[in-house]
C-alpha cells in the first residue's frame, strides 16, 4: 500500500532526509547514492533549505532507520562505506515529477506553481506553469484507497498575487503558523543569487564525489577527506 501521512505522517527530519537523498540524486548524481557524511551535509547545508536544520548523527541515522523501516530509502553496501539512496517514487506511489514537486516542498517549504518551475529546474524541466499546476492537483485530489491528498492549496497570503502550495508528508499544515513564518523570514534571495549559489554546491559536491572515488581507490579513509 502507497504510503499514508495520515496514519504515520513524517517527521522534520525524516523528511529533510528524504527530500535531499532526492535533491542529490536529481543535482549530482555523479556522488550519488549518498554517503552518511555527504548525506548530514546536505540535510544541514545553509542554502535551498527552509528551515534550516542542524541534524546531528544520531538525528540521521534515526530518520534513515525508521524510513528504512517504511522503505522509503534503501541502504547499498559498498567496498569500504555504506551508501543510502531514495525509494521515493515507488514508496509514497508519485510519478517522477510529482516526486520532484514533493521533494522541494519538502525542502523549501510552501511555494507557488511559478517559483515550483523555477526552483525545479535542475531536477525535472516542467514545460510551464500549467503542467506543474496539473500535477499539483493530481496530487491534491489522490484518492483515499491510495492514502489521499499529498498537498494543499494554501489561502492567498494578503498582497500576495498567487497562493502557495504546502505538502501533507509531514501531517496537516497550519496555514496561519507558515504565513507568520514566511512574514518574519522577510524577503528571500535574489534567483540569480540562489542559482549561482545552488551551482557552486553542485560543483563542491562533484569534487567530493571525485575525491572519494580516489581515496577508496588508493586505500585511504575517504569519510575523514571529504568531510566538510
Amino acid at each position: 500500500m502507497p504510503f499514508d501521512p495520515r496514519q504515520r505522517p513524517l517527521s522534520a527530519p525524516e523528511a529533510r532526509v528524504l527530500a535531499t537523498l532526492l535533491e542529490k540524486s536529481r543535482t549530482v548524481p555523479d556522488s550519488y547514492p549518498l554517503t552518511l557524511n555527504s548525506l548530514l551535509a546536505g540535510c544541514n547545508q545553509k542554502t535551498s533549505r527552509e528551515p534550516v536544520m542542524q541534524l546531528s548523527d544520531n538525528d540521521l541515522l534515526q530518520a534513515l532507520e525508521t524510513l528504512r523501516q517504511q522503505t522509503l530509502v534503501v541502504e547499498i553496501g559498498g567496498a569500504r562505506v555504506a551508501r543510502w539512496e531514495h525509494n521515493f517514487e515507488r514508496g509514497i506511489g508519485v510519478p517522477m515529477q510529482a516526486a520532484a514537486l514533493l521533494g522541494l516542498l519538502m525542502l523549501r517549504g510552501p511555494q507557488t506553481a511559478a517559483e515550483l518551475r523555477l526552483n525545479a529546474e535542475r531536477w525535472h524541466r516542467f514545460a510551464d506553469t500549467s503542467s506543474v499546476e496539473a500535477f499539483l492537483d493530481e496530487l491534491a485530489e489522490r484518492s483515499e484507497d491510495k492514502g489521499g491528498p499529498l498537498v494543499t492549496l494554501l489561502p492567498r497570503a494578503p498582497g500576495a498575487r498567487e497562493s502557495r502550495w504546502a505538502q501533507l508528508l509531514c501531517g496537516p499544515v497550519d496555514a496561519q503558523a507558515l504565513q507568520a513564518a514566511s512574514t518574519s523570514a522577510g524577503a528571500p534571495a535574489s534567483p540569480a543569487l540562489q542559482a549561482r549559489v545552488e551551482a557552486l554546491e553542485s560543483e563542491v559536491a562533484a569534487l567530493r564525489a571525485t575525491v572519494q572515488r580516489l581515496c577508496e581507490q588508493l586505500g585511504i579513509p575517504a569519510e575523514e577527506t571529504v568531510a566538510p
